[in-house]
């Protein structure tokens, strides 16, 4: 059985969206784009690096994400090796979708159902970058293995967040931790059993 692992930069409120630049991703007015450039340093750089691994690896996007990693990676293969030739699944409500960058695959219909059949295939696990609508869905039917964060010391107020309502209580378990000199929590988990409760 694969694993789905999501991969995101997160604000300490929750938000994930348009880390990367102003005009990533706009919509509801969202101004911030670009909120981890100013944190970015040698260290998030090598995490970096060490994530974008493809080894044992596809990649799983939701429509928004795969087009931006479409319209850039291509032609920048050198600055992630391997990331034209693995097998990218793109998930989409419109099921005319045709995606068009090399070994792509259409995921529509009832995403849910297909993506837990694909999840219990043998083969490589599934690494979920961005794609915040797609992790929503992911996460309310209990589908994530494991969670890589790297929350940045700041907060945005608004935009879209990496948990919502209607979420399934999940406790998972902190697999590995380290800081950056500028203040960024590098935080992997795995997904553990239940909740538990108790008294103190």
């Amino acid at each position: 059985m694969r694993k789905i692992i999501v991969i995101t930069f997160v604000s300490l409120d929750g938000v994930m969206q348009a880390p990367g630049g102003p005009n990533e991703d706009i919509s509801g007015d969202f101004k911030y784009g670009g909120w981890i450039a100013p944190y970015f340093d040698d260290f998030s750089g090598k995490v970096m690096m060490e994530q974008m691994s493809l080894e044992n690896s596809e990649l799983l996007l939701g429509r928004k994400t795969y087009e931006i990693f479409a319209g850039y990676w291509p032609q920048h293969a050198s600055g992630w090796p391997g990331i034209n030739e693995v097998k990218k699944y793109v998930v989409s409500h419109d099921s005319s979708y045709t995606p068009d960058w090399e070994n792509s695959e259409l995921i529509s219909g009832k995403v849910a159902e297909k993506v837990k059949k694909l999840k219990s295939e043998d083969g490589s696990n599934l690494h979920v970058w961005g794609s915040s609508n797609l992790i929503q869905t992911l996460l309310k039917h209990d589908l994530v293995d494991e969670l890589w964060l790297k929350i940045f010391p700041v907060t945005l107020g608004s935009g879209k967040r990496l948990f919502s309502e209607g979420m399934v209580p999940t406790a998972f378990n902190l697999t590995d931790s380290k800081v950056s000199p500028l203040g960024v929590i590098v935080a992997n988990y795995t997904r553990a059993s239940g909740i538990q409760t108790g008294t103190f």
